[in-house]
This record gives structure tokens, sequence and C-alpha cells, in this order.
């Protein structure tokens, strides 16, 4: 059952690793201000780039598997032995603020995020080719052989689950990504399902105005008679 309003829906991006999933959030986060982007909780720790509350909100496993008994978490997975999960708590601020929640997880979350919230809008990222894929796998290259096998295991798992999204896009040049998904996103606006609130205003207002002339003519007319 839907818990917000229509007109504002999640949009996940999902795929495999090697997918350019958080590239192309960054660039749609900078280009749109009504996109809120989903900040998930993990408990692996944070790499020296990522900053708690900003890329992940870093919990120990106790914490986070508080949140689990507690139903807080929308979707939750382990990957890799590491727990991630997203909080109800973004879904309900993105719509108190009037966004769009924007969702960087894996298919495995996307598919739980559907079953609870099925006006999402699923995306899958695809790499370009199976070189960028096996490059982007390998990631910052400390990682051991074993470690890449289990990536790509991973990787073959979720494409596997493309069909189950409402969306397929390419990653290969950036802008056209961006744009891609931008469009999806106007169309899904336009969705007669989706109408905000200001549109049905709109539509009531136009169908009573009709209504008020279309009686008017017709009492213009009995008088006349």
């Amino acid at each position: 059952m839907r818990s917000g309003p229509s007109h504002l829906f999640p949009i996940v991006l999902a795929g495999p690793s090697g997918g350019g999933k958080t590239t192309v959030r960054q660039e749609l986060l900078k280009r749109h201000a009504d996109l809120l982007f989903s900040v998930s909780a993990t408990t692996r720790r944070p790499r020296l780039d990522e900053h708690d509350g900003r890329d992940y909100r870093f919990l120990g496993r106790e914490a986070f598997e508080d949140l689990i008994k507690s139903g807080d978490l929308l979707e939750w997975a382990e990957v890799h032995g590491e727990l991630y999960g997203t909080p109800h708590a973004n879904l309900r601020r993105a719509r108190d603020e009037g966004a769009n929640l924007l969702l960087d997880i894996d298919v495995q979350g996307a598919k739980q995020l559907r079953a609870v919230e099925p006006d999402a809008v699923t995306i899958f990222l695809l790499p370009p080719d199976f070189r960028r894929l096996v490059e982007r796998l390998r990631g910052r290259g400390s990682e051991n052989e074993e470690a890449f096998r289990t990536r790509m295991r991973t990787a073959s798992s979720e494409l596997s689950e493309i069909e189950r999204f409402d969306f397929a896009v390419v990653n290969d040049d950036l802008d056209d990504t961006v744009r891609a998904v931008e469009a999806i996103l106007s169309a899904e606006r336009h969705r007669v399902k989706r109408l905000s609130p200001d549109v049905k205003d709109r539509v009531r207002f136009l169908g009573e105005s009709l209504n008020r002339m279309l009686a008017a003519s017709v009492e213009q007319e009995a008088r006349s008679e």
C-alpha cells in the first residue's frame, strides 16, 4: 500500500558494482534540488574519503540489528559479510520535504524495497562493456583474488535480475546516462496516477468552470425561447 503522496515516489538506481551508480547519483543530485539522497546504514568501516551521515550511517552490528528487529528498515541485506540497509526515516524525511528519495542500493535491496513501496521506480544501470565491468569490480586493487571472484559471482547474479526492473540504462557516457534517467523521471512524474495536488486542483477548476459556463449557456438559451 502506498504510504505517501502519489506524486512523490522513491527512485532506485541499482545494478552490479561496475555499473557506476555512485557517479550517476552524484550528478543527478547536483542537477536536481527536488531529489534527496537516501543515506544507507552499514556496518562496514568508513573509507578514508567517507563521512558519517553524508556517505553512510556507520553503525556497529548490534545497532544495525536493533534497526532490523524494530522494523525501522525499508530494506536490508548482508553483502560480503557486512550489513547494509535503508532506514524508514529517509523516506519520511523526503516526503516531509516534498522531494523524491533517490536510492543507490544493490539489486537485492531494490527487490525488497519494491515489495513495500510498489510505486518505486527502479532503474538498472549497466556497464558499457565487459572490460570496464571488470575494471570497476577490481576497484581499488586492494582486495585479494578470492574477494574479486566473490564480486564477480555477485555481479553475475545481479545481472540475472534485470527483467525485474522498470528500466535499464547503459552507462557509457555520463551525460547521456543522466539525460536518460532524467527522461525516465520526467515521464514518471507525468503519469496520471502521479498527478500532483496542483495539477489535480487545475483539473478540478477547469471542470467546474466548464460546468458553470455550460449551465449558464443552457439557462440563457431557455430564457430566450
